[in-house]
């Protein structure tokens, strides 16, 4: 179902992109940004189920900046890996890569944006400094480090309770800056929790946070 292409970004920079298009007629469009291991399977998969729900989406490779091509897994050594890598990806320079996926699918009606892990915490920056319509962060770690920015359009996060890297108290302090922000918790998951190919994956979760995503894009995005 998907393909890859090649976006720009405002500096010139040129990465490649993962996109998935619905057989049939399209309602919405979606900048999908991918967890701590780069434009991997998982990434392509999201992508091409959102395709299966009638939305153009697209997946930019944030880790070409650092090195082209990085697709990483899950095993002990990947996440190490990921977590250098992901630190030397500069936070502005990871909004020039959103908005120039942005700008590959704009002029056809409202953009969202979801991401995961790491970028989750892409997501949340996005819906706070670029022009979505709407943004759905799952599991951002980092959000607390931006939680004095207000999105600037109808924003959905997802966490898991059990998730050891953000404590329930981070959680609760962006629900106390931003009750606006619709705050969905699964008690039963951890950190990953959305992902199939992940130890802490947890289906019933995974099902529940899928469908309320799927509800808010379809109030936010469809005419």
């Amino acid at each position: 179902m998907g393909t890859t292409t090649t976006l720009t970004a405002e500096d010139g920079h040129k990465l490649a992109a993962y996109q998935a298009v619905p057989d049939g007629p399209v309602k919405g469009r979606l900048v999908v940004v991918q967890e701590a291991f780069g434009l991997n399977g998982h990434i392509r998969d999201i992508c091409d189920r959102f395709a299966d729900e009638g939305y153009a989406a697209i997946a930019p490779a944030m880790y070409d900046r650092d090195e082209p091509g990085i697709e990483l897994g899950y095993s002990e050594e990947d996440i190490q890996q990921a977590r250098v890598i992901m630190a030397r990806i500069p936070w502005d320079a990871a909004m020039l890569d959103v908005q120039a996926a942005y700008d590959f699918l704009a002029g056809k009606g409202p953009i969202g944006i979801t991401g995961f892990c790491w970028g989750g915490s892409v997501a949340w920056l996005a819906a706070c400094q670029l022009d979505f319509a709407c943004a759905v962060p799952y599991y951002g770690g980092r959000i607390i480090d931006f939680v004095a920015e207000k999105p600037d359009c109808p924003t959905m996060c997802h966490f898991g309770e059990l998730d050891l890297t953000i404590p329930m108290d981070d959680v609760n302090e962006i629900v106390a800056y931003h009750p606006s922000v619709t705050v969905h918790t699964y008690p039963n998951a951890g950190h990953g929790f959305h992902c199939d190919q992940r130890d802490h994956y947890h289906e019933e979760s995974a099902k529940l946070a899928w469908t309320r995503t799927l509800t808010f894009f379809e109030r936010h995005l469809v005419a």
